[in-house]
């Protein structure tokens, strides 16, 4: 049966001589494993369509019994071009594309999940901050996979600190944790005050629609730290690209501090 698909390259493994799987990422059918024949050799017609996050319309055949597809024809939609120049930029999005990979089960379909995936690679070739799109890819995984963090009031006893309350991070309570609840978690720290401010914001909000957010070095540092604690404790996968980010991440890191004011209300920076 022929299906007819607009995805994002998530994955891409060599098979054989010459061919290529790849995996799209599709709002339809969630994760599509397709084979691409030839698509390695020189002057291959599907080169372009098969890199890594690249955005396109596949076009593929796939027998009611087997659990793979075989491409037939397939035109690039968008290739994102403002990310692949630079090294930072490129660095997150083939991070994006693992943690989609492995986070997201074979046969969940997310037409929601899909279009924020597609909109994290739009704002980081825009020029959006990569941490900030980042971070906000994560929360949407999260939730897809049933582990929000709670990042307004207490995961314990429900109570909303007031905002010159010192407040607590416990991934082990499930997020934010007040003054008189923290000491009943050994995994506590102290949330910096612009990591609490911009969680929340970033929760909400919807990558198709991001604004420009203003954040300091200090605080994307800290907010790093944040949300890789909360994936540690509840993402039970390790990451190739995590590595390397992390390596690239430390080679742009800038000693300026302070808290920072974030706009992520949705509007419309760009």
């Amino acid at each position: 049966m022929l299906h007819r698909v607009e995805g994002i390259v998530i994955r891409s493994v060599e098979y054989g001589e010459g061919n290529l799987i790849v995996t799209l990422m599709t709002g339809e059918f969630g994760k599509v494993g397709v084979m691409v024949r030839g698509a390695k050799k020189t002057r291959s017609r599907h080169a372009a369509v098969t890199q890594l996050y690249t955005y396109g319309e596949y076009v593929y055949y796939k027998s009611n019994t087997g659990t793979l597809g075989t491409l037939n024809h397939a035109e690039l939609l968008d290739a994102f071009s403002g990310i692949r120049g630079d090294l930072r930029r490129s660095a997150y999005a083939a991070y994006f594309a693992e943690v989609t990979d492995r986070l997201v089960p074979d046969g969940e379909a997310s037409a929601f999940l899909y279009e924020q995936l597609k909109a994290a690679y739009e704002a980081l070739s825009g020029g959006k901050e990569p941490a900030v799109v980042g971070a906000m890819l994560e929360l949407k995984l999260f939730a897809f996979s049933g582990v929000s963090p709670i990042t307004q009031e207490c995961a314990e006893c429900g109570r909303s600190p007031e905002p010159q309350e010192a407040a607590f991070w416990s991934p082990a309570a499930g997020g934010l944790v007040c003054v008189s609840c923290a000491g009943a978690f050994a995994d506590r720290t102290p949330l910096a005050p612009g990591v609490r401010k911009l969680l929340p914001v970033l929760q909400r909000a919807d990558l198709r629609r991001l604004g420009d957010v203003n954040v300091k070095p200090r605080t994307r540092a800290d907010l790093k730290q944040t949300m890789r604690r909360w994936f540690e404790t509840h993402a039970d996968v390790r990451l190739r690209t995590r590595a390397v980010l992390d390596q690239i991440e430390a080679v742009y890191a800038d000693d300026d501090a302070g808290d920072d004011p974030a706009d992520a209300s949705g509007r419309d920076g760009s």
